[in-house]
């Protein structure tokens, strides 16, 4: 196997800062801007691409060689990719893996997705860990290669402040999901049993990623997915057991309408928050969140559990973070059961009287270290305890004190 040459035409990275990468094009030849991020993981590159939350960004993948496994329909996570532009290395055009269906510059070709390959991604990484996040705009048209006025376009796009990306990767309306985890090859895997008994959950979709929905099902649940701007009266209807809240895209403060639809449902149901989900329930217990400088993108981010002192791996997707002060400004009872160990963000929320908590980081993985995999067995604990009339809070379960709730079945790579 060798990188391949996949198409013969040149690809301009261009950064609103002047900065301009030169390279090679795949992809479709069209021409993407948005926020240029870096993602760590050595794995898991089609996850990423068909993750929602990249609505709006171009992709860098730190990892050298991308492609070289080719991209399957089991591991897709929304019906297409949403991200503007993807940044390699180096590209393989001849996938070896059994479970390969097409190459990814086919696939990335059939989506309208632009790429460039063979720039040094080391010093982009660079320039953005210690510039910060910055808008740039990736062409892959062998007829649109003037740098300066791709840098002029970069100066002149909108970054992600105050846009509103849930609006374009949001369902059009409910739907129920009923797929677990994948299967694996039959024999070769040890599976545990669904539970019997299924609660009947809400979940919004800000950008949902099919691995969350599978493992919700996995633990007991009976899904419907809503759109994220279904009024909360609507929502409780349909006599839901309790709520969940995606991940997603964006600013978490200019997502329309949603804050206030949450603070209903808080009010009325348990409910459990990842990523996006997590940030917007923050917000809607009066809390603030503020921009990262370069954001957390990759499965090697260190999220320790205050309670017990223990830390877990984590996969993480996220520009925008809660600010812890603001929630203790806002009087709500509300405790932070998790830090990330870089640099000291929210990575986790728990309310002290009701069933409410949250988690900043992807404990479905998808990809990433399964560490985290637990707080969907305490999501069903709290939810059973609450149906059973117990008075149980998000502290309860959340953090280390509580208990960890069914362990989930293994995810197999």
């Amino acid at each position: 196997m060798s990188p391949s040459s996949i198409l013969p035409s040149h690809a301009i990275l261009a950064l609103a800062d002047g900065t301009v990468y030169r390279g090679q094009a795949f992809g479709l030849p069209v021409i993407g801007a948005g926020e240029v991020v870096f993602n760590t993981s050595i794995f898991g590159y089609q996850e990423i691409l068909t993750d929602p939350s990249y609505a709006g960004q171009i992709v860098t993948m730190t990892y050298p060689q991308i492609g070289n496994v080719g991209v399957n329909p089991e591991d897709e996570e929304s019906r297409r990719p949403y991200l503007r532009g993807f940044v390699a290395k180096e590209v393989f055009d001849v996938p070896s893996n059994w479970r390969s269906r097409q190459s990814l510059d086919r696939y990335m070709q059939l989506h309208g997705i632009p790429g460039i390959s063979g720039i040094d991604t080391r010093a982009l990484v660079r320039r953005i860990r210690d510039g910060g996040a910055q808008v740039g705009v990736l062409s892959a048209d062998p007829d649109q290669q003037d740098s300066d006025a791709l840098v002029k376009r970069a100066r002149s796009e909108p970054g992600l402040d105050g846009c509103d990306f849930v609006a374009q990767v949001t369902c059009s309306e409910p739907y129920r999901w009923e797929e677990g985890l994948w299967e694996g090859v039959t024999g070769q895997l040890p599976r545990r049993p669904i539970p019997e008994t299924k609660f009947k959950l809400i979940a919004y979709d800000f950008g949902i990623k099919r691995s969350i929905a599978r493992q919700l099902v996995e633990n007991g649940f009976d899904v419907t997915i809503v759109p994220a701007t279904t009024p909360a009266e609507e929502a409780l209807a349909m006599n839901p057991d309790a709520i969940f809240l995606s991940n997603g895209p964006g600013d978490p403060a200019a997502v329309e309408g949603v804050r206030e639809n949450v603070r209903r449902l808080a009010d009325e149901k348990p409910l459990f928050g990842i990523c996006l989900g997590h940030q917007i329930l923050a917000l809607a217990l009066g809390g603030k969140t503020k921009k990262l400088k370069f954001g957390h993108h990759g499965g090697n981010q260190p999220g320790q559990d205050l309670a017990t002192k223990k830390v877990a791996i984590c996969a993480e997707n996220h520009g925008y973070a809660v600010d812890a002060e603001s929630l203790r400004a806002a009087g709500e009872p509300v405790e932070v059961t998790h830090v990330n160990l870089n640099d000291g963000t929210v990575e986790g929320l728990a309310h002290s009287e009701r069933p409410l908590f949250s988690v900043q980081y992807h404990p479905e993985a998808s990809p990433g270290p399964h560490d985290a995999a637990y707080f969907f067995g305490r999501f069903r604990e709290m939810v059973k305890r609450h149906k059973a009339g117990e008075n149980v809070s998000g502290v309860d379960v959340a953090g280390g004190r509580g208990p960890t709730g069914p362990p989930t079945r293994a995810v197999a790579e």
